[in-house]
């Protein structure tokens, strides 16, 4: 069934879905589309597709039979895009990415401050030109008894403004396009999985850790096509590291699952507001105006810049440690900024 995925990483060149899995997968690919808050598709909150047509609008929805056009994929990673492109959405959103090696050197912060010690997955290096990379420690990740691999699959972590998820899975470096194999990847993401394909053999339980790695892993963006790239990018991790780690193909209900965590965990909102994009709306006034029109006064929350008092569509999660209260289902829905501190 994933065959041509197989091959690709093979040849270490499966950056994104491929063609076909776009056309025959549609569950999937409706799953990557859900916005959770809404029940709704993302869309596509920027103007940069508006020439390809109606569909192709700031405010439309991101559907799947929008995905490909004249046999070509229309979403496209940014070392993919033009250079114009590039520069318009440098300027319009600073959409900078970074390079993989500074993802490695911030993310190797976070893992010295949880583990007490340097150099844990990895040694940075500076080559002689001035270049940066890493040399990957081969060894089996160390543990203590107070700090288990457990603990670090189930530690939390958010990254904000994603873009194409390059902090979370380093599948590819988006400033060069270069295939990173799956031994040597940095992402906050690929660190649990490793840990969970050094202590996992029994794939039962392989996969019960993998769930935990990926409902503990969260991050929003803005701009609907970088959220779907972050999107697709975290679930070919998956795909990857299954293949890697057995030899076979995941079943079309494991990705599925994958999926779903992936679209409750990595969600489209305006990082400022705590909203789903420009959702916030003019609020009717009791005062009536002459005539007896109403008054609209601007949002509140715009106004006065109080991320409480916003009159647009706050932002759902889920706290997979929690249980819903009604279904007994894992999962409790939370607004995002309740989480924060007012």
């Amino acid at each position: 069934m994933y065959d041509s995925i197989i091959q690709q990483n093979k040849q270490q060149k499966n950056k994104g879905l491929n063609k076909g899995m776009l056309r025959n997968y549609p569950t999937i690919i409706e799953i990557l589309l859900l916005d959770q808050t809404t029940k709704q598709n993302i869309f596509w909150a920027t103007n940069n597709y508006q020439s390809l047509g109606k569909y192709y609008s700031f405010s439309s929805p991101i559907l799947s039979e929008l995905l490909l056009m004249k046999n070509k994929r229309v979403i496209l990673p940014r070392i993919k895009k033009n250079k114009t492109l590039k520069q318009i959405r440098l300027r319009e959103m600073a959409e900078v990415f970074t390079p993989s090696w500074i993802c490695n050197a911030q993310n190797n912060l976070i893992d010295s401050a949880w583990f007490g010690r340097k150099k844990t997955f990895n040694t940075e290096i500076t080559r002689k030109d001035g270049s940066h990379t890493w040399k990957t420690n081969k060894e089996k990740i160390r543990f203590s008894k107070d700090k288990t691999w457990e603990k670090y699959v189930e530690d939390t972590r958010l990254e904000v403004s994603c873009g194409e998820a390059p902090y979370i899975t380093s599948r590819y470096d988006t400033t060069t396009g270069e295939f990173i194999p799956i031994v040597d990847r940095v992402g906050l993401l690929d660190r649990k999985i490793r840990v969970i394909n050094e202590n996992c053999e029994n794939p039962k339980e392989w996969l019960k850790f993998i769930q935990t790695a990926y409902e503990n892993i969260y991050a929003f963006e803005w701009q609907g096509d970088s959220l779907f790239l972050a999107r697709e990018a975290m679930l070919l991790a998956f795909v990857d590291n299954y293949v890697y780690k057995f030899s076979k193909n995941p079943s079309i209900k494991k990705i599925e699952t994958i999926a779903n965590i992936i679209s409750w965990n990595v969600w489209q909102m305006d990082g400022i507001k705590g909203v789903i994009p420009n959702s916030c709306c003019e609020k009717n006034s009791e005062q009536l105006q002459f005539f007896g029109e109403e008054k609209k006064l601007p949002c509140p929350g715009c106004a006065s810049d109080n991320l409480f008092e916003h009159t647009g569509i706050y932002c759902l999660i889920n706290d997979w440690s929690l249980n819903d209260e009604q279904t007994g289902k894992k999962g409790k829905k939370i607004k995002f900024i309740n989480l924060l501190n007012r």
